[in-house]
């Protein structure tokens, strides 16, 4: 009989197409080193982790570097609409994500409401 595994989503392997160790090194490597990393993965998996790196807010970037070894049919077939997207943002220069940041205020702050109703 063979032992099911749990599922969790904090568990951070769930579905990632390397071994944790890969991913880990690939965070805290430099460009030259990264690359060395990535020459010993084929591309269908590197496509497959771009994606999977992309999906995570604090590897967005480690993604789309990723994303920009593989060939946009690669992507495609890895993720379809995501994939096309991901190859597309991977031949642009990198703007992270805004999601959660809020414009800055032009207007005063008052705390004694409006002036008018005072008169």
């Amino acid at each position: 009989m063979t032992k099911a595994r749990s599922l969790s989503v904090d568990d951070p392997a769930l579905d990632c197409p390397v071994p944790p160790e890969t991913v880990s090194r690939l965070i805290k490597a430099d460009a030259e080193d990264a690359s060395f990393i990535l020459d010993g993965i084929p591309e269908s998996t590197r496509a497959r982790l771009a994606v999977w790196l992309y999906g995570r807010s604090h590897t967005h970037e480690i993604g789309v570097r990723v994303a920009a070894t593989c060939e946009g049919v690669t992507l495609r077939r890895a993720a379809g609409n995501v994939g096309n997207a991901l190859y597309d943002l991977s031949r642009r220069p990198y703007k992270a994500p805004s999601h959660g940041a809020r414009a800055a205020s032009t207007g005063r702050v008052t705390l004694g409401g409006s002036s008018a109703r005072r008169a």
